[in-house]
Formats: C-alpha cells, sequence, structure tokens
C-alpha cells in the first residue's frame, strides 16, 4: 500500500543527501515511531516517501510544480511532522511548577488505593502519583507521609509527591484533622476532591504561611490541586479564598490580617482537573463538553481577577487509551489524570484478585451505587458491576433507608433477609461495631445517633458499604460476591486497547508501564494527526499506538 495525499500542496523542495526517501507504510510507521526525531514527507514516482537528513531548499528552477527531479536530488515536500517528545505534551508551566518531566498524574484512589509505591514509582518517573488518603485514619495518613518523605528525600528536597485532601461533609472533624497532620508534616501538595463548596479546613490548608517574596509576589507554600465536574465548583477553585472564611481564621489567631489580604491576590487552586465519567465519585459528564466549558471558565476567572499565574485545567475520567489522552492534550489540557487503569497496576493497594476482575472488565460493565462517605445526601459512586453484587445490594440499602425512620421500623422480613444476604450477622451486632468504631474516629456521630434513629440506621447501613470495600481491597473470598470495586469506562477502553499485548496480564501491568505508553501513543497519535491535516491519506492501522514492554518503550524515548 502507498501513501497518498488528497491535495499536493507544495512548500519547497528536499534535496537528498546520502539516503533517499523511503516509501511504504513501514516506513512511515518507522518515522513516527521515532517521537524525538522529525521527517518530512516528500512525493516520489511511486509515492509519497519518507525522508530524513538531507537539506530543505525553497522554488528550484527548473523543477516542474509536483514532480520530483532523482537526477538532482530533488523532492518535492508535501508535509513536514516535528518532534513528538512527551515533555512537550500539555502546558510546559505545569511540569516546570512542579518538578516534573511529563505532564501525567496518577490520582488519589481512595482507603490507600493509590499507595506508597505507586507515589514513588511515579516520581521516580519524572510524574506525579497522590496517596489515596480518603477513607484512612490520620494515623495511617502519617506512616505514609513517614516512608514517602524519607525513600523520595533528595539533596534538594523530595521528588514530586501529593496527598490527597477529600471533603468529608458527613466527618468534619476528619479532614480537620487530616489538613493539621499535613500542615504539621509539610505536606506541601494536595488534591482536593469530592468538595461541593470550600470548609475551612482547605482554605486554612491553602494560606498558612501565606507572605511576600523577595520581588513582591505572593507567595503560598501549599499548592491545592482541585478534581471537580460541576462548573460552579470550578469557579470557587478558581477564585481567591471567600472573605468569610478568611475572617474566621484571623479570629482563630490562623493567619494575621496582612496574610488574609495577601490571601485575596491567590486563587484557592491554581490547577483543576475537569474530572468526566470516572470511576469512584463522578457526576458521569462527557469528557467532550466538560474540557471546552472548564477551558472557557479559566480564561475568564484569569481575567476577572488579574492572577499574576495562569490557571491551568487538566483532563481526567475516561482517560485510558493514546487516542483519549492525545484528544485531551489537543484541546488544551495542561495534563491528564488517570485513576481506573492504575488500580489495575501490581503497585495499587487493591488484591490480586480485584486486579483480575479489573482486567475482564467491558464498557457495559460498570454501575452506579450509593456513596459510603455521602450516603444519606444520596451522592452515588460508579463501581464495577461484573462478578459482584454489590450495587445492587448498596442501592436496596438505600431505598430501605428512604422508605424507614428506624431500624425498627424495619419490617421483620426485611430485615431478616438483610441479616442473612447481606451483613451475615443481627444489624444489633453490626451497630455494636459501628459504634466501637466512631468511638475512637468521631464520638459526636455517635451522640447523633442515638437522638436520631435514622441516623443510627444510616451508620448501620454505612458498615456494609465500607466494609465491602476493604474485602476488595483485602482479597477476603467468601465475600467476593460483595466487593465494592470503583471502576469507570476507561477500565474497559483500556483492556481493549492491550487486547493481546504485553499489558493485558495484571501481573504485566506497572505504573510506569501505563503511563509511558499513554504518553509516547499520544504523541504519536498527534503526529498522525498532523499528517492528516497537510492532506496525506493514511490507512487507518497507522494510527494503533501498540503497547510496549517498559525496557524496549525507553529505548526508544533514550530513557536508558
Amino acid at each position: 500500500m502507498t501513501l497518498t495525499q488528497s491535495k499536493p500542496s507544495g512548500t519547497g523542495y528536499w534535496r537528498a543527501g546520502e539516503a533517499k526517501p523511503e516509501t511504504g507504510v513501514a516506513a512511515l510507521d518507522r518515522a513516527l515511531g521515532h517521537l524525538e526525531a522529525p521527517f518530512i514527507v516528500v512525493e516520489t514516482d511511486t509515492g509519497l516517501g519518507i525522508a530524513t537528513g538531507g537539506e530543505v531548499e525553497g522554488a528550484a528552477a527548473g523543477v516542474d510544480e509536483g514532480r520530483d527531479d532523482p537526477d538532482r536530488g530533488l523532492y518535492p515536500i508535501r508535509a513536514y511532522v516535528g518532534a513528538g517528545r512527551l515533555e512537550s505534551l500539555g502546558d510546559p508551566s505545569f511540569c516546570a511548577d512542579h518538578g516534573l518531566r511529563y505532564p501525567y498524574v496518577a490520582g488519589a484512589m481512595a482507603n490507600g488505593l493509590s499507595p506508597e509505591p505507586l507515589v514513588e514509582a511515579m516520581a521516580r518517573a519524572g510524574m506525579l502519583g497522590f496517596f489515596g488518603a480518603a477513607g484512612l485514619p490520620p494515623d495511617r495518613v502519617e506512616a505514609a507521609i513517614d516512608r514517602i518523605q524519607e525513600s523520595l528525600r533528595t539533596d534538594e528536597g523530595h521528588l514530586p509527591f501529593g496527598f490527597n485532601l477529600i471533603n468529608s461533609p458527613a466527618e468534619p472533624s476528619l479532614e480537620a484533622a487530616i489538613v493539621d497532620l499535613y500542615l504539621r508534616r509539610g505536606v506541601r501538595l494536595v488534591s482536593a476532591s469530592a468538595y461541593l463548596r470550600l470548609t475551612l479546613p482547605i482554605v486554612r490548608y491553602r494560606v498558612q504561611g501565606i507572605h511576600l517574596g523577595p520581588d513582591g509576589g505572593v507567595i503560598a507554600p501549599n499548592r491545592v490541586i482541585a478534581k471537580v465536574s460541576r462548573i460552579e465548583v470550578a469557579e470557587r477553585f478558581f477564585s481567591p479564598p471567600p472573605a468569610k472564611l478568611l475572617a474566621k481564621l484571623i479570629e482563630s489567631g490562623e493567619i494575621t490580617p496582612e496574610q488574609a489580604e495577601l490571601a485575596r491576590r491567590i486563587p484557592m487552586a491554581q490547577d483543576l482537573t475537569a474530572e468526566a465519567d470516572s470511576g469512584g465519585h463522578t457526576d458521569n459528564r462527557p469528557f467532550m463538553t466538560m474540557l471546552p466549558t472548564m477551558l472557557a471558565l479559566r480564561d475568564r476567572m484569569q481575567e476577572k481577577f488579574g492572577y499574576t499565574e495562569r490557571l491551568r485545567v487538566g483532563a481526567a475520567g475516561g482517560i485510558g487509551t493514546p487516542a483519549s489522552a492525545a484528544a485531551a492534550f489537543a484541546m488544551g489540557a495542561a495534563y491528564v489524570l488517570t485513576g481506573s487503569i492504575n488500580q489495575s497496576c501490581v503497585e495499587s493497594g487493591t488484591s490480586a484478585v480485584v486486579r483480575e476482575m479489573l482486567c475482564a472488565a467491558r464498557q457495559a460493565d460498570v454501575t452506579m451505587a450509593p456513596a459510603a462517605d455521602m450516603f444519606e445526601m444520596g451522592v452515588k459512586v460508579q463501581v464495577l458491576k461484573r462478578g459482584t453484587m454489590f450495587a445492587m445490594r448498596a442501592s436496596k440499602l438505600y431505598e430501605h433507608f428512604r422508605a424507614y425512620g428506624s431500624i425498627e421500623e424495619i419490617p421483620a422480613d426485611v430485615r431478616e433477609a438483610l441479616e442473612r444476604d447481606v451483613f451475615q450477622a443481627s444489624l444489633d451486632d453490626i451497630w455494636a461495631e459501628t459504634r466501637r468504631f466512631f468511638a475512637e474516629r468521631d464520638p459526636r456521630q455517635i451522640e447523633r445517633a442515638e437522638s436520631e434513629p435514622k441516623h443510627r440506621m444510616a451508620l448501620v447501613f454505612r458498615w456494609y458499604l465500607g466494609m465491602s470495600s476493604h474485602w476488595a481491597n483485602a482479597g477476603v473470598p467468601e465475600r467476593k460476591i460483595d466487593y465494592q470495586i470503583w471502576c469507570g469506562p476507561a477500565m474497559a477502553a483500556f483492556n481493549e486497547w492491550v487486547k493481546g499485548s504485553c499489558l493485558e496480564a495484571a501481573e504485566e501491568r506497572t505504573v510506569q508501564t501505563l503511563a509511558l505508553n499513554l504518553l509516547a501513543g499520544a504523541a504519536r497519535l498527534l503526529r498522525v494527526q498532523s499528517l492528516r491535516s497537510q492532506g496525506v491519506g493514511l490507512p487507518p492501522e497507522i494510527a494503533r499506538a501498540i503497547p510496549r514492554p517498559l525496557i524496549e518503550l525507553k529505548e526508544r524515548l533514550n530513557l536508558l
């Protein structure tokens, strides 16, 4: 098969050196694979060819337009493809500000699903990983801080890393305690997730230690990367900290009036991740409409507040193939963030059996189910449906919560079925266990439950939702049917892409291999699109980015 061009567009001539143009699809495939080497597409008597080296000239006297002149070594140029360096994807200021080589983030999966090994692997690959602190007690989070700060320590400080900070409307004291911990231990970057409105703890984290730099600019040592799916929430993060919350921090002595004045010159978050249809907490928003909306908001807020530093928007949700990553970068994303696909990697904090289940996921295998942390608010999370009855059972629990005012109001036959099939224990025993749990974690929940029977019922039902994640992460065999596995459609797309490749098996999936293959594939596809936009007709298979083993990929990228 030869390459074609729909409409010749002469842009000068290429003078061959020792090497003549190579024709055919195989030659183009090789050229596209060498991402850091630009190449030229020229016209030859046998079709379009790939030219490297040589010299580029303008119009040549005595050469017919659109015809090659092999005797003189001149070939009309039909297209030019620049280098596709992975470092050049996205916004270079994002990498510069966070000390990264590549604009790639592994998102914070709750309950330690993105644990220390994942964060460390990302950092050593020149990327950013967030520890999944949501749902974990402060002592477990502090143990992670100890390890990560020590393992990523360098002569200049630390390799880049971050920790999750999740909004906890049902347990506000836990959110405040995690912020206290981060400030005390010098955690300088958090991924803020599940926020519907700004809270005092996150504002306190952002403005603590704010001061003027030598050049008169505002320095805020603590950075926030907000993960949002609603435009009104994004607007709050792109705005300065609310005056009402700053006043409370002044009153409590956390900041001075002068620091509050400085805080009015910075956004709550310079970086914001537009989270489309994803695993876990999600609004199931379509990627193709959400990202442009957030980019337009970015520009409007930049102009409104006149920040000295540029606001940035990254993309998440559905990023599971090179095509989706390339689309995000082409649309203007400063970086991409992945979540579901990392859970299937060997560094994730889940069990081997869950990794195997994720590797088998297909497009119709995800569904929505009640969220444990926002159960009473009716908030839902996206989970894996295949191989588990969690979504159905959790939804039934929420129906009972809506229908009855207390555990005592539940009909006897319904209660018996719940105790036998779902809880596998009496509801009284579950409440006793739940009570012991909150006696240590948040005693105010017990006080409220004793005065509000419906809240006590919610806590008991939340026991199942919380334990279902624990059973999955621990791989408890007898509770496999109840596994709660957060998963979005990106997982299915990824599985289809890697089918038959080195990344098909769960034991071969590492976060570095996934990330570099996604970025390399995206860079290749953007080069393919560059050819298409110049009128070069290409066979469909040329656009496929084949996953490669990490060593081979590093050799191709000159990383060894």
